[in-house]
């Protein structure tokens, strides 16, 4: 009887062991991770249409435990049945809705190349901030000269301590594309003319966003000035979150400075107050120096200045210390076709481009002579017809390369070779449709004269002319560096183009123009810029106040006054122009274009 006992407690041991385990989720022994949380399943919404996963609202939890059918419905066939559900008959046992499970939310295209949210901004980076800020609501709103290149610097000084506080060293490609945006800056100081100088402000910002981001390929290199606009808003909470924590007390506050500068601020306008009270010169002096807040547009135009200094300052540096990697969004490289048929388009548009060079040489290098007799046009006619539909068929022909090399066939050497052979010929071609259309300008220029859309348009063309070369050079070299040298090729270009006054070239072609007894369009020349105003004083009277009459050159202060302007005020002041100095050429047979 013991036996029996023992074995029934065996078996009740047993029996326990083989049980089945407990549910839910186990406790973690001590050292081991906690167990990941599940995530939430997706919500359930009321179909709409059939062929979609679909799950009834309300379905039955308890099935029978033998499987059988159930009792309130005999006549129902067995469960094993593999007939589909109508998805539009309504649920018996439920609320007669029919329900499905959305997607999930693919994530936001940004999140695979933004960087982590950065530290909150150190002392250095919000000092560097606050001057942006003060220098901003101070020099802007009076025009753009120095005051553009005193900016860059705590703008840049604001980068550069962000991005050590994050620990990024910065390439050396990008100190030189910072280099290169501050040298930009120095075409406001050098010219008054409007449109090269925000050509300049613009590449100047280009370059100084490739800085930041440090991009290589054509999505970086092209989407790279998106980056600081984007990050305002974040740039405006990661500020707000770094002056609260060093106003907070501690080793890192900030109210022992603040209270400095305040002391520092009060001190220099009272004794400089009363120093300018007593010395008339040294408030001249102190005049010149000082911005005139009340001036302009008043102090709400300043404090937007300010603001938006601020803002741009916090975007930049936040840019720095977290930037967007703008790279991996670039597409990737196309299926490759194969020879005839990506061959047999681009070899045709080769033998039509040969066709058309043949042309050009026959009538640009033979004279003036054959143009008339094969379309009775003038030289300058000819050249002015056809420029245009050459500058656009260039622009083109870049688009054709890029979408060539992008489904080119690369199975092996050989097609390496016919790539190189025939985009290489199209690339050769295009650099004399380039020439073509130069030379055609070049006639027309002659003729007529330089104006602002011409040189311009010539100046496009010449930079498209360099594209081409690279793109030939980098289909030997390798395409690696192609995007940031035609970056920096254009960067290069609006420098040059800035640097060389385009309003005084202009001035100065009409004037030699005029010496050869061709038509001097005063009205024209009186809408320059203070560039010209050397080149037009040396026009004899009246012609030389007729042309300066309405080329103002205002009294900024001396942070907005570019040499240009000082150089053309020193002319003006030391020769005025005549009152009314038009009056004696609108006679009946002399009008403001005088011959």
């Amino acid at each position: 009887m013991s036996d029996g006992v023992e074995g029934n407690e065996e078996r009740r041991r047993t029996g326990d062991a083989a049980g089945p385990e407990p549910q839910g989720v186990p406790e973690p022994r001590p050292g081991e991770p906690e167990p990941a949380a599940q995530p939430e399943p997706a919500p359930l919404v009321k179909a709409g249409t059939a062929g979609r996963t679909e799950a009834r609202a309300g379905a039955k939890t308890d099935e029978p435990a033998t499987g059988e059918a159930d009792d309130a419905a005999p006549d129902a066939p067995p469960d094993s049945t593999d007939t589909p559900d109508d998805p539009e008959a309504p649920d018996e046992a439920g609320d007669g809705l029919r329900y499905e499970r959305l997607p999930d939310a693919p994530p936001p295209i940004l999140d695979g190349v933004r960087a982590r949210p950065p530290a909150p901004p150190g002392l250095a980076t919000l000092v560097a901030a606050a001057v942006t800020a003060l220098l901003s609501g101070l020099l802007l709103g009076d025009g753009l000269a120095v005051n553009a290149l005193i900016l860059a610097l705590p703008l840049a000084a604001a980068a550069w301590f962000a991005a050590r506080q994050a620990g990024r060293r910065p390439r050396r490609s990008s100190l030189c594309w910072g280099a290169g945006g501050l040298a930009l800056l120095a075409v406001p100081v050098w010219s008054d003319a409007e449109w090269p100088t925000l050509l300049a402000v613009l590449a100047a910002a280009g370059l100084g966003a490739l800085a930041l981001h440090g991009c290589r390929k054509w999505s970086g290199v092209l989407l790279a000035p998106l980056g600081p606009v984007l990050a305002v808003r974040r740039a405006l909470v990661w500020g707000w979150r770094g002056a609260r924590e060093r106003t907070a007390g501690g080793e890192k506050d900030l109210g022992p400075l603040l209270r400095s500068v305040l002391v520092a601020v009060v001190l220099l306008v009272v004794f400089g107050g009363l120093f300018a009270a007593a010395d008339r010169a040294f408030a001249d002096l102190l005049g010149s120096l000082v911005p005139d807040v009340d001036g302009g547009s008043g102090v709400p135009w300043r404090l937007f200045l300010a603001v938006l200094g601020l803002a741009a300052a916090l975007a930049v540096a936040h840019t720095a210390a977290a930037p967007t990697r703008w790279d991996g969004l670039g597409p990737g490289p196309g299926r490759p076709r194969g020879r005839v048929e990506w061959a047999l388009p681009l070899v045709l548009l080769d033998l039509l481009f040969a066709a058309f060079v043949a042309v050009q040489a026959a009538v640009l290098l033979r004279g003036e002579d054959v143009v008339r007799a094969s379309n009775g046009l003038t030289y300058s006619e000819y050249a002015r017809e056809g420029f245009w539909q050459l500058l656009f068929a260039t622009v083109l022909t870049l688009a054709v390369i890029s979408v060539a090399v992008r489904v080119a066939p690369r199975s092996g050497p050989r097609d390496l070779l016919l790539v190189r052979a025939v985009l290489g010929t199209l690339g050769l071609l295009t650099l004399v449709v380039v020439a073509s259309a130069v030379r055609r300008m070049d006639l027309y220029m002659g003729e007529y004269g330089l104006t602002r859309l011409r040189l311009s348009v010539v100046a496009m063309e010449l930079w498209l002319g360099a594209v081409v070369l690279l793109i030939l050079a980098a289909g030997v070299f390798g395409a690696r560096l192609l995007p940031r040298a035609v970056l920096a090729s254009a960067a290069v270009a609006v420098l040059a183009f800035g640097l060389a006054s385009p309003d005084k070239l202009i001035a100065e072609s009409n004037l030699d123009a005029h010496r050869d007894g061709r038509t001097l369009d005063l009205r024209y020349l009186a809408g320059l810029s203070a560039d010209a105003v050397p080149a037009l004083d040396r026009l004899d009277e009246p012609l030389r106040s007729c042309a300066l009459r309405s080329i103002a050159v205002p009294d900024a202060p001396w942070y907005a006054t570019s040499l240009s302007q000082a150089r053309a005020h020193d002319i003006l002041t030391a020769r005025p122009v005549r009152h009314h100095p038009c009056r004696d050429l609108l006679t009946d047979d002399i009008s403001p274009s005088v011959r």
